[in-house]
């Protein structure tokens, strides 16, 4: 039977019903089914913004036949579909199980229609395993991913899971049974924005096996563990610092409706990220588009926001410029204290900043919030937060 030549919607459950697609899912991989777009079921809004906006653009018909369509805005806002094949999918989690512990079972803790949540769901399959999932009604809660950790049969095969540095800093705030459920997983994958070194020190110190990810939907997932990338990827990094380019055969086929993208020439992808390499190892520093240029200096927020984090009092930073008339652009720090009622004195911040960083990226001013707004599977909403602290 010939492949529709549109991609049809699939609407993902949250929580444990998402392992009703795995039939589905089993069929596009086996190439034997339409190429299918992920949509949030429990989201009927923003899933027919989705199907709108990509179910009825004609998938390419040219090359392997395109498993999944995958949504993404990246950092712009405007939706683009990621073509993923059943090759470059199988190669992505095949590539995961050797840079881990082997094939093994896995807990799904976040949204499967995102692409970390689909390849916790692809790696499943890959290995022949039934999956895990967490019952995230109403939001992720510790008590619930112990429950689901306790559920997982004692085979003695590597058990793992894969969660946004949110989720695991909520684990390690509320200790107790979802703690320690955490520390039996042989390797908890943790990506989909960048965790603060302060965190992972941190989850280190409480026995968790963390192993830190880097990738995007057009990787078909996490293709740099800990700063190295698996055994199928290649990273080029343009000058000493600059943006990060990736290669291999996760790579996604293109994105829909725009047959030979720029971003994908010359079988390279770029990813938009400023990087550089420490000894053998990535350090991801940032979208370019975040690249704050203030008075003529650029500085990388992402420098600036670890430096942040590893202060006393600080739970969660994001850096962003602002418009500032002398300036250009200013530096602001929006920082969520480990107790709002006693947050840190911001005058030490700036200075811990000054003294590491530099004056040019220390921040003109310093904001205390609840909490910083989300996007996506667990991104700061930067353009949000630029936009909120750029009103006088």
């Amino acid at each position: 039977m010939p492949h529709p030549r549109v991609p049809q919607p699939l609407p993902v459950p949250a929580g444990p019903a998402a392992l009703d697609v795995l039939p589905a899912l089993r069929t596009a991989l086996d190439g034997g089914g339409p190429a299918l777009l992920p949509v949030p079921a429990d989201q009927p809004d923003e899933a027919r913004r989705t199907a709108e906006a990509l179910g009825e653009q004609p998938v390419g018909a040219d090359g392997e036949p395109i498993a999944l369509v995958i949504a993404t805005s990246g950092s712009t806002g405007t939706p683009k579909g990621v073509l993923l094949s059943a090759t470059a999918l199988r190669a992505s989690a095949e590539a995961t199980h050797r840079g881990l512990a082997g094939p093994g079972r896995w807990l799904l803790a976040m949204p499967a229609h995102h692409v970390a949540g689909m390849q916790v769901l692809i790696r499943s399959l890959v290995a022949g395993v039934e999956p895990h999932a967490v019952d995230t009604t109403g939001g992720f809660r510790p008590e619930r991913f112990a429950d689901a950790a306790r559920a997982m049969p004692a085979t003695g095969d590597p058990r793992y899971t894969s969660l946004v540095p949110t989720q695991l800093r909520r684990l390690l705030d509320a200790g107790g049974e979802g703690l320690a459920a955490l520390r039996d997983f042989d390797a908890v994958l943790v990506g989909g924005a960048a965790a603060a070194p302060a965190l992972l020190a941190r989850a280190a110190d409480e026995g968790v096996r963390v192993t830190t990810t880097y990738g995007m939907s057009e990787t078909a997932g996490g293709c740099v563990y800990d700063g190295l990338p698996l055994d199928i990827a290649r990273v080029r990094v343009e000058g000493g610092e600059g943006p990060i380019a990736l290669s291999g055969p996760m790579l996604a086929s293109g994105y829909l409706g725009r047959p030979g993208a720029a971003e994908f020439a010359g079988g390279w992808f770029r990813t938009g990220d400023l990087g550089r390499w420490r000894q053998d190892r990535l350090e991801v520093l940032g979208r370019v588009d975040d690249l704050i240029i203030t008075g003529g200096v650029n500085v990388a927020p992402a420098p600036v926001e670890r430096v942040l984090t590893e202060q006393t009092g600080v739970r969660e930073v994001c850096v962003v410029g602002v418009p500032d008339p002398e300036w250009g652009q200013a530096v602001v720090a929006a920082v969520v204290p480990a107790d709002p009622a006693a947050p840190p004195d911001s005058e030490a911040l700036r200075g811990a900043v000054r003294e590491r960083s530099g004056a040019a990226a220390t921040p003109k001013r310093i904001v205390f919030l609840p909490e910083l707004p989300l996007r996506g599977p667990g991104k700061p909403d930067r353009r949000g937060l630029a936009a909120r602290l750029g009103v006088p």
